[in-house]
């Protein structure tokens, strides 16, 4: 393991933490940011019990970094209130704020790229278009399954989960929000394939 990964996978760490507690410090609604952040707390102590027997593309951990900030900033602000949405909202002329639709993008995008690399790197699934295929399905299992979460916190907080569920009056909300996934992780497929598969080659080579 080189030195200089070593060194990113800790300043990300590091920076991921001083985000977190900013954005606990004085969030908008703290039930709201404890639901938008909790996957950082499942995923951190995952990535970092791995890192060693099991690391990660560089490109990798700095995808799911990006991602973790974006869950940070929606649990800060609340999706529906996230200042970048604002604007993206005036320069686009859209109804809504959007950054709940960025948040599933990347709920798609990233996690397609982590079941890509793990079933890759593993030898799980042979031949691209059995591999897209297993992709997709994994990224909108993943995507049902949160919608599924948003549900049950909507039935034990009633009110309270609006926040969490920014869906702004959207009737077709869980529809849309699983579809920004499936066009995140085919985004991710079409755009990240090639480099991905630079990068483990390269971590293949690596020295273990």
């Amino acid at each position: 393991m080189s030195h200089s990964r070593s060194h990113l996978f800790l300043s990300l760490l590091i920076v991921l933490g001083a985000s977190l507690l900013l954005s606990g410090w004085h969030p908008y609604d703290r039930t709201t940011w404890i639901l938008e952040v909790f996957p950082i707390f499942i995923a951190l102590p995952i990535l970092i019990a791995t890192y060693k027997n099991f690391s990660l593309t560089t490109f990798l951990y700095l995808c799911i970094f990006v991602h973790a900030l974006v869950l940070i900033l929606g649990g800060a602000y609340s999706y529906a209130r996230v200042p970048l949405g604002f604007t993206l909202q005036e320069w686009f002329d859209l109804s809504r704020n959007p950054y709940d639709k960025i948040g599933h993008f990347f709920q798609g995008f990233v996690p397609a790229l982590v079941a890509r690399e793990i079933l890759s790197r593993k030898h799980i699934v042979k031949g691209a278009k059995m591999l897209a295929f297993i992709i997709a399905c994994i990224v909108l299992a993943i995507s049902a399954t949160y919608e599924l979460i948003e549900w049950a916190a909507a039935l034990a907080l009633g009110q309270g989960a609006d926040e969490f569920l920014g869906t702004q009056g959207d009737p077709w909300d869980t529809q849309s929000d699983m579809f920004m996934a499936l066009v995140g992780a085919v985004s991710a497929l079409i755009l990240c394939s090639k480099y991905h598969d630079s990068q483990i080659s390269k971590l293949d080579l690596q020295p273990k």
